[in-house]
């Protein structure tokens, strides 16, 4: 059975926490900016230093203290991603306190499952709309003694509530937890069933963290190095990089709106960034679109393919030669220095995870400077638990082992990790913790490869290997993500369990549909008409015919429907990850699903 280990890079600490990590960075220099906020919207980005965080955080922290929260007691924290959220989740833990992050698109269900099976005694919320989805469920929630609301200066009224809690109080507090102990709650947002509450401890973080600053020190923890997190800090990819500043000394900014996610990475200029893959097909799709159409346009494609070859070129022994070298300082001049300044012009480094980003994106974005790191995690990882490195990329895979890690493929493919940052446990579920934990190691539920550097490349979920009526084993990763890759495209789920052949449901991305209608001289329409039309239809077309050049013919789509909704959180068929639910899909779109196949002779 194919397995790999990469060393740690640090002595484990078994007493070190979240705290002691915060305060080792205080000692270090209390002067250094640890964030760095906006004043006012649109203002010019102002520092934090370290000092100075921390003295918000103890001034919270006895707020919390004075409310009534004992050590062990659970905190849940529901907002957009903003300077607030790390502020709280830091006094929480200087209080002795466990954080249960709550994406703040949730509904009142999900809020009230993950408040009662948290067992949360104090909320923290964004807004007053935040405030009234938990009030719809307070009356089942008796152990939550107060909702607090940071547009209302809940930040302030703590820091007030506390004035009169000696330092002592949590010095005690923050010194109690040890690197076995809870320091958060994060329950998967689930793409079937009820989502279950992963118990990660103070260990988890600070051993992850650790050896990150140093395995990835390129990226993370030069002195220049600085971040702008702008996915949602409910989820543990950004939970574990806001941590990771910590111990790296980057500098974080947030971005809570991204509908100004642009202007704010070209005033912040981060040096490297966290997204999942969609974000980055959707930076290319509207470079692409905003090109126009004749020369401009032909003048972006043929930059971006530049920086294809370029990069693919880069693997090859001797690398690029001179006349592509000479192109692709040509390309750089016309568009790819552009591109760059709508990351904010500092950005070298993109860690992408969450899903497949693709090759062709790997080595679009390495070819115009930024290079993609894509790794791979999860929650039950506490994030990242193999990367790709800058010095050796391998695009197409999710890198080696995180340092300290430990990962092995079985003979029937499965992924297991293991590792100090696996964690302890699903919370009032030991069945399903025994059947995920076994001997040491986590069973991922995802299917891979290890190559002979001891490089994973993931090929599918076992749950969502497709087995057609033929006896092919498909996995739908491969062919979603190629064909997510039009311009036009939003999701694509593709089908054909125990069916004929292969098939798909693809969405239409209202966004971007006005722009590629003009530039392909066709008249504005919306969605619904635009799914029925000849024009769009035939690329459409074209595109699975391009997704079906990396695999086999059993393996290809031969059909596909196209939907006139499109997936999205609010309507139930994605997570706030951005994940399919894909049972949802199938279950709601099965007279669709079941029209691919009315006549089989269409797949032959």
């Amino acid at each position: 059975m194919p397995d790999t280990t990469s060393p740690a890079l640090v002595e484990p600490d078994p007493a070190a926490s979240i705290c002691t990590m915060l305060a080792a960075r205080l000692a270090r220099d209390p002067d250094d900016v640890f964030a760095e906020r906006p004043d006012g919207p649109g203002g010019a980005w102002q520092p934090v230093t370290v000092a100075a965080f921390v003295s918000q955080v103890r001034a919270i922290a006895k707020g919390l203290v004075a409310s009534g929260l004992e050590p062990g007691d659970r905190v849940a924290i529901m907002s957009r991603t903003r300077y607030e959220w790390t502020l709280v989740d830091f006094a929480v833990w200087a209080a002795g306190g466990v954080g249960v992050p709550v994406y703040e698109t949730s509904s009142a269900e999900q809020v009230r499952w993950i408040a009662s099976d948290s067992g949360v005694r104090l909320a923290v919320v964004e807004t007053p709309a935040h405030a009234a989805v938990v009030g719809q469920v307070r009356d089942d929630l008796p152990g939550l003694t107060e909702v607090l609301v940071i547009d209302d200066d809940a930040v302030g009224t703590l820091e007030a509530r506390g004035a009169d809690v000696p330092d002592s109080e949590i010095d005690r507090r923050s010194t109690l937890a040890r690197g076995d102990d809870l320091a958060t709650v994060i329950y998967t947002s689930g793409t079937t069933g009820r989502p279950k509450g992963v118990e990660l401890t103070h260990g988890n973080f600070v051993e992850l963290c650790r050896n990150g600053a140093v395995g990835l020190a390129e990226v993370v923890s030069k002195p220049t190095s600085r971040t702008l997190l702008f996915m949602p800090l409910a989820h543990v990819f950004a939970r574990f990089i806001q941590v990771l500043c910590v111990e790296s000394g980057a500098v974080m900014g947030h971005a809570p709106d991204t509908r100004n996610l642009l202007p704010d990475l070209a005033s912040f200029r981060p040096t490297y960034l966290l997204a999942v893959p969609r974000v980055f097909e959707k930076v290319y799709n509207s470079a692409e679109q905003k090109a126009g159409s004749g020369t401009t346009l032909r003048i972006f494609r043929w930059a971006a393919k530049v920086a294809i070859t370029y990069s693919r070129a880069l693997e090859t022994p001797g690398g690029p030669g001179a006349a592509l070298r000479a192109q692709h300082r040509v390309a750089d001049r016309l568009v790819h220095r552009k591109l760059r300044a709508a990351l904010g012009g500092r950005a070298e480094f993109a860690v992408s995870g969450g899903a497949p980003l693709g090759e062709r994106l790997g080595h679009f974005y390495r070819g115009i400077g930024v290079h993609v790191l894509e790794g791979y995690g999860l929650t039950e990882t506490s994030a990242a638990t193999a990367v790709n490195r800058p010095g050796l990329t391998k695009i197409g895979t999710v890198g080696p082992p995180m340092p300290g890690t430990s990962l092995r493929v079985d003979d029937e493919g499965h992924i297991w990790v293991a590792g100090p940052h696996v964690f302890r446990g699903y919370r009032h579920m030991p069945e399903e913790t025994a059947q995920t934990l076994v001997d040491g190691w986590l069973r991922t539920g995802d299917i891979g490869t290890l190559d002979e550097d001891g490089y994973l490349r993931i090929t599918g979920r076992s749950k969502e290997i497709i087995v057609t009526a033929g006896g092919k084993n498909v996995a739908p990763a491969v062919l979603e993500d190629r064909l997510r890759g039009h311009p036009v495209v939003s999701q694509v789920v593709v089908v054909g369990d125990q069916r004929p052949f292969i098939g798909a449901l693809v969405t239409l991305d209202a966004e971007m549909l006005p722009g590629w209608l003009a530039m392909h001289g066709l008249p504005a329409m919306d969605v619904a008409a635009a799914a029925a039309h000849p024009q769009v239809l035939e690329a459409l077309d074209r595109a699975v015919d391009r997704a079906n050049e990396v695999v086999s013919r059993a393996e290809s789509i031969r059909k596909i429907a196209v939907l006139t909704t499109d997936f999205t959180e609010a309507n139930g068929y994605l997570t706030p990850s951005m994940k399919v639910k894909r049972a949802a899909v199938l279950q709601d779109f099965a007279h669709e699903v079941d029209g691919l196949y009315v006549d089989t002779r269409s797949g032959d």
